[in-house]
Parts: structure tokens; C-alpha cells; sequence
């Protein structure tokens, strides 16, 4: 049997709530509105990195 079908297999509602209530329990509630900033802004410049490049591949083809 496949490791990871096993492992993903097993994540459900009551596993998800579990690791909300730790990620609370360790950061607290003031805490995660700006990991969840520094989150949206690492995403955000990812994204336009990745599409810059795509940009000068695009370009170096023409």
C-alpha cells in the first residue's frame, strides 16, 4: 500500500480542528492575523516573481 495515500487518507474534519486548536494554543489569537499577513504577502510576491519570469522567458522566445 502507498505511505502517502495512507497519510492523506486519514485527515478529516476532526483532525483539521485539532491542528487549528494547536496553531492557536502556540501563536495566539493576536499573533495569527499577522502570520497570516506575512502569509498573504510572501504569496503575493511569489506570484509576481513567477510571473516576471514567465514575462522574460516569453520575451527571450520573440
Amino acid at each position: 500500500m502507498n505511505t502517502l495515500n495512507i497519510f492523506l487518507g486519514i485527515v478529516g474534519p476532526w483532525q483539521i480542528a485539532i491542528i487549528v486548536a494547536l496553531v492557536l494554543l502556540m501563536f495566539g489569537g493576536k499573533k495569527i492575523p499577522e502570520l497570516m499577513k506575512g502569509l498573504g504577502g510572501g504569496i503575493k510576491e511569489f506570484k509576481k516573481a513567477s510571473k516576471d519570469i514567465s514575462e522574460d522567458i516569453s520575451d527571450d522566445k520573440n
